[in-house]
């Protein structure tokens, strides 16, 4: 059985009325004569009335101005109509006490000093509480929608920058496919069933918030692997995996950006060499991808450098200060060191 839960609305309404209803009857449960039977008690019941109908007037007061006036003056900057229709209103006000106080009391005298003490003072309060009120609802609206933007705001650029890694990495993978089908080898059949893996990666596991690490390593491999069957002895691929913890979980499409950036630019050199370290140690990964790369080499495509600006970019959309990469470039040694807090 589901619990079904009360919405905030009617909590917010319920705490409305117990205010109120505490406002109101407070004078009455401290009073310990309340409900005496003498003819002073009469008197008291018709003053006690007086005092309920101004207590209804504050409460109209209160919300008139927080969900009628302040939206359609004070918030659109008209202060001159809000302040003539607030005097008008005190006014109005005004008059109805002293009518009620001469129609229920009419043996009681009506005082200016009274009025302005037990009821245009308490006016004004009630009045600067509706402002403060209605301010702070408004504030805790915008800050609200400010953080529901946010959030699809960076919803929407992890999802945009997610598809430019994966069409970067499919273009490289078809060249080759190509390359193997020029050459008639027989690696062409198992590079397609390990490109279909990738791809039934690509399409069902990453569309999910975050996979376990195992397949994202799984997904590594298989890259690795392809780009071996392509560069076969010409190029020295060390990898080494170890200590892997498969079981924690990251953000997919990670990693692949910086091995794949490793065999765009350091298998054109004369002595190629690519070097892949992964391995994770208290919940914490470690990877470091390093290649040599020419100085002065010529941009291969346009999309040059696109990989590892948007894979930046996500490792700060996504981990922020629980991750630390490093990219540095020393005697034509492109090195890339990144740890990520992956619980």
């Amino acid at each position: 059985m589901k619990m079904r839960f009360i919405p905030r609305r009617w909590i917010a309404i319920f705490l409305h009325v117990a205010l109120w209803s505490l406002f109101i009857f407070y004078p009455y449960i401290i009073r310990h004569s309340f409900g005496n039977p003498n003819a002073e008690s009469a008197r008291l019941t018709h003053f006690e009335i007086h005092n309920f109908i101004n207590n209804v007037t504050w409460i109209i007061l209160f919300y008139v101005n927080a969900f009628v006036l302040m939206p359609l003056y004070f918030n659109k900057k008209k202060y001159r109509q809000y302040t003539l229709v607030i005097f008008v209103a005190l006014v109005v006000l005004s008059f109805v006490n002293w009518l009620t106080f001469r129609l229920l009391l009419p043996q009681s005298q009506f005082k200016l000093i009274g009025l302005l003490m037990f009821y245009l003072i308490p006016t004004c309060f009630i009045l600067l509480w509706s402002i403060a009120y209605r301010i702070l609802v408004d504030r805790f609206r915008e800050d609200k929608s400010k953080a529901e933007k946010q959030a699809e705001n960076l919803t929407t650029e992890l999802a945009f920058l997610r598809s430019q890694v994966s069409p970067h990495f499919m273009f490289n993978v078809m060249n080759n496919m190509v390359a193997l089908a020029r050459k008639k080898s027989e690696l062409l059949e198992p590079s397609l069933i390990k490109l279909s893996s990738l791809l039934r990666y690509m399409l069902y596991e990453t569309d999910e918030e975050k996979v376990s690490l195992q397949k994202e390593i799984e997904y590594l491999q298989s890259y690795i692997a392809l780009q071996k069957q392509r560069f076969a002895e010409n190029v020295l691929i060390n990898v080494s995996l170890d200590s892997i913890d498969g079981n924690l979980q990251i953000h997919p499409m990670l990693l692949i950006p910086f091995v794949e950036n490793a065999f765009k630019h350091g298998s054109g050199m004369f002595t190629p060499e690519i070097n892949v370290d992964l391995k994770t140690n208290d919940g914490r990964l470690f990877l470091e991808v390093s290649n040599w790369y020419a100085e002065n080499g010529e941009v291969k495509d346009k999309s040059s450098g696109i990989g590892l600006v948007n894979v930046t970019r996500r490792l700060n959309l996504l981990y922020g200060a629980n991750h630390k990469l490093d990219i540095s470039r020393n005697a034509n040694r492109f090195t890339v060191k990144l740890e990520i807090v992956l619980v």
